[in-house]
């Protein structure tokens, strides 16, 4: 039986401190079928010469200026030839090097352009801050509150590109969300497994921006139509609300 082939991209600008260690965590997987893709959005620090130190088949990448990470998805998922595409950021990637394989092992794919498994939020020092818990039987409705599919463990077909477009440049945080809530109304079978796939650095361009990424949420639910305004209204109140409450008794 033919591996799947796995396009893995990752959207990096000076992030010469890190990336060493992301792309070293894809290139060192078990599992043969899959490339890397590096976008690099015109780094001025040495992040380009550490890719450069990288000189492998397996290895695509381009350095110029782009609008921002959906702009640099977007250019990887050009170049991708995977028949799913994983998105990592410049200081993610994954926990060890059987990640992909033990994800992909025993999974019936057919008609399933999704599949995801969890994450661990780290901080920079790599230490645990939570990991994710995601439920056997997914429910698209999970998503009217949050990113319940998050995009470093998340696999998504090249087909469900070609269906429901790429990643829209007008969002600044939450282009993944608004991918998946462009297919709300037609959503595909997800499958989900229950082990943990990939680190979420917690200093990306998200990090101390709840209330604009709350925001950006709720922009984008109303655009796409997910639910009756009110409802929508009451959800964000609710976010907003748990978000203080969290922050005030620092949960």
């Amino acid at each position: 039986m033919n591996l799947l082939k796995v396009s893995v991209i990752i959207s990096v600008l000076n992030g010469s401190d890190k990336i060493k260690d992301t792309i070293e965590s894809i290139l060192n997987q078990v599992y043969s079928n899959f490339e890397l893709i590096i976008i690099d959005g015109g780094s001025t620090d040495n992040t380009v010469d550490i890719i450069k130190n990288f000189d492998l088949p397996k290895i695509k990448w381009i350095s110029e200026p782009d609008k921002g990470i959906s702009d640099a998805f977007n250019k990887g998922i050009k170049l991708a030839t995977g028949d799913y595409i994983n998105f990592q950021g410049d200081g993610d990637g994954f926990i060890n090097n059987s990640s992909i394989s033990d994800l992909f092992t025993n999974l019936d794919l057919k008609d399933s352009p999704i599949v995801c498994g969890n994450i661990q939020r780290i901080d920079i020092k790599g230490n645990l801050i939570y990991k994710t818990k995601i439920k056997k039987r997914f429910d698209k409705k999970s998503l009217l509150f949050k990113m319940s599919l998050p995009h470093q463990g998340l696999f998504i077909s090249k087909e469900f590109f070609a269906k429901f477009g790429e990643f829209d440049l007008n969002n600044k945080y939450c282009m993944d969300y608004e991918l998946l809530l462009r297919a709300f109304h037609d959503f595909p079978k997800v499958i989900t497994k229950d082990l943990v796939v990939s680190n979420w650095r917690a200093d990306g361009l998200g990090e101390g921006k709840t209330l604009e990424i709350l925001k950006e949420y709720h922009k984008i639910k109303l655009k796409n139509k997910v639910a009756s305004q009110p409802l929508l209204v009451v959800i964000h109140i609710y976010s907003i609300f748990k978000y203080y409450l969290k922050s005030f008794f620092k949960i």
